[in-house]
């Protein structure tokens, strides 16, 4: 869901959210027909209900200017994002694992950021000259970049040391008006998951 709080911010589109605490109600959003495949995130928008990450973060971007001038844009998007959303997974299923197994996730994510993604968003950002990843204006690739950097930097504060123009990629998409509102403290982003979340997870998976 945290993609999607970012790409609504960025887009300056107010939202509501409304957090599963109890198995009843996701029981109820089921028995509603709410859950096309039984999963959430589940966004309310448009007169629609809209389930599956991927579909909903392109409704977004399409929807708010966030996803290119043309079909090739939007594919030259779309493999980034992707490329990033494998960095990030690595992040994501790192708390889960038990303590040792955890620094060696950890670890290992700030290794193939530095050795495999940072030299490819390098690379890009030097071979066109331009501020943004594709077509020269703001995407939702973009956006999900910068989420990649700060979660590896929460691991590792100088993995962009050796990578200038994403030190200034950082700052330039980080003081976009609504995304630095977005950065403060107090607005609706969340961190990642932590040994707390997943003691509560597990907890409620326990008692489902």
């Amino acid at each position: 869901m945290e993609l999607i709080r970012w790409l609504l911010a960025t887009a300056g589109v107010e939202f509501e959210e409304e957090f599963l605490e109890t198995r009843e109600q996701y029981e109820k959003l089921q028995k509603d027909g709410c859950l096309l495949f039984g999963q959430v995130p589940l966004v309310e928008i448009d007169g629609m209900l809209l389930a599956q990450t991927r579909a909903i973060l392109s409704y977004l971007a399409a929807k708010h200017n966030l996803y290119g001038k043309d079909l090739k844009d939007r594919v030259r998007i779309d493999m980034h994002a992707d490329g990033t959303q494998d960095l990030m997974m690595m992040i994501a299923g790192a708390p889960f694992k038990a303590p040792q197994e955890k620094e060696e996730s950890y670890a290992l994510v700030v290794k193939r950021a530095k050795t495999r993604y940072f030299p490819v968003f390098e690379r890009i950002l030097k071979d066109h000259g331009e501020a943004f990843l594709v077509g020269n204006q703001l995407s939702r690739a973009d956006i999900q970049l910068l989420e990649a950097i700060l979660m590896v930097e929460e691991l590792s504060a100088p993995v962009l040391s050796d990578f200038p123009l994403l030190q200034a990629f950082k700052t330039r998409i980080s003081n976009i008006p609504t995304i630095k509102k977005f950065l403060q403290p107090g607005s609706q982003r969340k961190p990642p998951p932590d040994g707390h979340y997943v003691d509560v997870v597990r907890t409620i998976l326990k008692f489902w």
